[in-house]
């Protein structure tokens, strides 16, 4: 464990306040603390994963992608995904960090920092949701459970394994760190592999990685030691955690909940090596559309796969890409039970895209703002509400992005947009 004694938020100023002065209810728009960072305002763009990487490398299309994002007003611009391991992929076109990657890695971040923006890599490993059949590697799992990407069943991670994972991810941090990183967002979320130890559902183990609460969450809390460990207080860490996997049932044939959520965060609280959480929902294997709200695109998803995978999706759709309807805010009713659990500061992810809402979320206590599909369609978003607060997205909430990471991330609405005379 770290020498360092927590009391409290690791570097953060009391809540509510300004890197200079004081607000019961702060502004979006002025700078703030996080961590180690300082940060322009307090809007970050989310992990959105680009599909801009067909060589595992970074390209001039995902440069072109967050330098965009950066021009356009947040804070930070969150790059996703990194995968700390080969197999902890997707797919085989995904980045995963390696001395390869650091050149483009590095060009990256400088792009963004050019633009006044801080960069932040999304840390994680796939586990069931890798398509082992394109990593051309076994899927991996707590224990021997469905790996629909690759049509097939993850091997159970041995404990020796896991000591290799942890190991993983601390290259993994170091190599974005010396790439030029500012924060690493840990994903222990949509059911991926630290997601899956969480869930009774999907974890099945009679070792010290299973049965218990505390010991379905010790893979998290090791691996954010880990990180912590080898970057000190050269970047702030946090973790993308899930408050509900979107799975009902009883027992262990339930999904992880909010009740369990608000306990995992009190665990990484107290372990004193975080300076923030995002808390998320929705699982990528089981209900992703609980994350989204909004439109279901099942036609859409569906034709972005061949084969057995498409038919499979078209018969499946309505079961497996549910409708939730959009409002804004949307996951803030499961966001404040953990507000009301922890004192660490929280990223609030989830219909964040007006300043409506965003001083709503700041005035309930929420510390930072998280946005992904508005700033698909405006990334000048922030600068555009800055500027006037009456300025509402043109998001519509479609979700047709959602199938186009398979190719390269956008948003099919703005395109067609662009593309009108």
């Amino acid at each position: 464990a770290r020498s360092a004694v927590y009391t409290g938020n690791r570097h953060q100023p009391g809540r509510g306040q300004l890197v200079n002065g004081t607000s019961s209810t702060p502004d979006p728009f002025e700078p703030a603390r996080l961590g180690p960072l300082t940060l322009r305002n307090r809007l970050i763009k989310c992990a959105t994963f680009e599909g801009a990487t067909p060589d595992a490398l970074v390209t001039d299309d995902l440069v072109e992608f967050h330098r965009e994002v950066a021009a356009g007003g947040v804070a930070m611009s969150t790059v996703a995904y990194c995968a700390v391991s080969p197999e902890g992929r997707t797919d085989r076109h995904q980045i995963w960090m390696r001395p390869e990657a650091q050149p483009g890695l590095r060009r990256l971040t400088d792009v963004i920092h050019a633009e006044g923006a801080l960069a932040a890599a999304q840390l994680g490993h796939a586990g069931p949701v890798a398509n082992s059949a394109s990593n051309r590697a076994k899927a991996l799992g707590p224990s021997r459970i469905p790996a629909p990407m690759g049509m097939s069943v993850t091997q159970k991670i041995s404990a020796d394994r896991i000591a290799d994972l942890r190991t993983s991810f601390r290259r993994a941090a170091r190599i974005a760190v010396d790439s030029g990183f500012d924060g690493l967002e840990i994903h222990c979320g949509h059911n991926y592999l630290i997601s899956c130890f969480l869930s009774p559902l999907l974890n099945h183990r009679h070792d010290g990685y299973g049965g218990s609460l505390v010991n379905r969450a010790r893979l998290a809390r090791e691996v954010v030691e880990s990180v912590r460990d080898e970057v000190g207080d050269s970047a702030a860490v946090w973790v993308k955690l899930n408050m509900y996997d979107g799975v009902g049932g009883v027992g262990r044939w339930r999904g992880f909940d909010v009740d369990e959520a608000c306990e995992v965060a009190r665990l990484l609280e107290s372990d004193g090596h975080l300076d923030a959480i995002e808390p998320t929902a929705g699982s990528s294997l089981l209900n992703p559309m609980y994350l989204f709200h909004g439109d279901a695109p099942r036609e859409a998803f569906a034709d972005a796969f061949h084969g057995a995978m498409r038919w499979g999706l078209k018969a499946a759709g309505p079961f497996f890409l549910k409708h939730y309807d959009y409002h804004p805010g949307y996951l803030m009713p499961l966001a404040r039970r953990l507000r009301e659990s922890i004192d660490l500061p929280i990223i609030l992810l989830g219909g964040i895209t007006d300043r409506e809402t965003m001083d709503a979320a700041l005035g309930e206590g929420f510390d930072y703002l998280a946005m992904g599909r508005a700033l698909l369609r405006e990334p000048d978003l922030p600068l555009r509400i800055a500027a006037d607060p009456a300025v509402r997205s043109r998001c519509t909430h479609c979700n047709l992005c959602m199938p186009t990471i398979y190719s390269r991330t956008r948003c099919p609405l703005r395109e067609s947009a662009e593309a009108r005379p």
